[in-house]
């Protein structure tokens, strides 16, 4: 039986089948390709990341000052504004130390007008005891004069002596009542009683009682939410030292300004400006977009205010990228559904800048 050749040659072009197929294969991989390179040159403008959260200024808000809590003003989930009262401690403690510190300030006025007439009976009694000086030197002289001729007996120039020395004496001592009662006015006999460190220091003291029971009336500190305040109850006692370590003794407050924080790789970094526009969306939301913009790109990665930050002791040093925190400002609108602290988030930045671009200015 003899073969029958089969010939694929277009009989009007003189080009094989074969040969159109290689050339839409080979133009098909160009075209690919052509459209592959358009595609990467013109991408990499957009920068995303997964691993973003919402945050918010929030406080654990307690007080510096120890007591039992008398009662909570406010409860879990409420709105309150700044200066809104928390909760409040006991304040008869405090009120009765105010009252000791102002009572001791009353007394060192007292204490100061005292020393100021101390001062004055002082020089009043010098004043007095200098003639009576002189008078009992005087009777010595004579009595020692006398005394040489024989004419005095010698017992009256004795008491004469002892009288001039006790006079004299007077004096010395007057001087250093007045010496002393100078001193505690600071050397100003007319020294106002607000000006001495006695007055001063019992103000001080005043003031102190005063802020502790300011403090004893916990407020809020910022517009916000309350939370955490379920464990918080009337009889529970806040230690001041340990209030920041502890729900028992503190309300949760989170503010009202909201933002989004995401640690961007080192090297995706390279075009990211402060003000760059950012797409985001929040997983509790799926399909609602926010806008917003970078806010500020931090000055060190995360590892460097690590408090344990890793060593190289060995010498077997392996690369890491790091992670940079980039905070995200979130321009919210009326009727945007509410934000809260802790929700995952995708953002998507705009650098503004394509890779070929990227190549242009290299």
């Amino acid at each position: 039986m003899s073969a029958v050749a089969y010939d694929n040659t277009n009989t009007k072009t003189g080009i094989s089948k074969a040969t159109v197929r290689k050339v839409l294969m080979l133009g098909g991989v160009i075209v690919v390709a052509a459209v592959s390179g358009y595609v990467y040159l013109t991408g990499g403008r957009y920068i995303s990341a997964d691993d973003s959260y919402v945050h918010a200024n929030k406080l654990m808000v307690s007080t510096d000052v120890s007591g039992l809590i008398q009662t909570v003003d406010v409860k879990q989930g409420q709105m309150v504004k700044r200066g809104d009262i928390l909760f409040t401690l006991d304040p008869h403690p405090f009120q009765i130390a105010l009252a000791n510190a102002k009572a001791t300030l009353s007394q060192t006025v007292l204490d100061v007008e005292s020393d100021k007439g101390a001062y004055r009976s002082a020089l009043a009694q010098i004043s007095a005891q200098r003639p009576q000086v002189a008078l009992t030197k005087q009777t010595y002289d004579r009595y020692t004069a006398l005394q040489q001729q024989n004419a005095i007996a010698t017992t009256l120039v004795d008491q004469a002596r002892g009288a001039m020395l006790t006079a004299q004496a007077n004096v010395v001592s007057a001087q250093q009542m007045a010496t002393t009662a100078l001193a505690k006015l600071n050397g100003n006999p007319n020294l106002p009683a607000e000006q001495s460190p006695a007055y001063q220091k019992a103000q001080a003291a005043v003031d102190e009682a005063q802020r502790q029971l300011d403090h004893a009336t916990v407020r809020a500190p910022f517009d916000g939410i309350v939370s955490e305040v379920d464990s918080l109850q009337p009889g529970t006692l806040v230690i001041s030292a340990m209030s920041a370590f502890t729900t028992t003794s503190a309300v949760g407050l989170i503010g009202d300004k909201i933002w989004i924080e995401s640690d961007l790789k080192e090297t995706e970094l390279t075009h990211v400006q402060q003000g760059a526009p950012v797409d985001i969306t929040i997983d509790t939301y799926p399909g609602k977009h926010w806008t917003g913009h970078i806010d500020n790109v931090s000055a060190g990665s995360d590892s460097s205010f690590s408090a344990l930050p890793s060593e190289n002791t060995s010498g077997n040093w392996v690369k890491v990228v790091q992670r940079i925190p980039v905070r995200i400002a979130i321009d919210q609108k009326a009727g945007d559904p509410p934000l809260r602290a802790g929700l995952s988030a995708v953002v998507k930045i705009d650098t503004g800048k394509t890779r070929w671009q990227r190549m242009q200015n290299q």
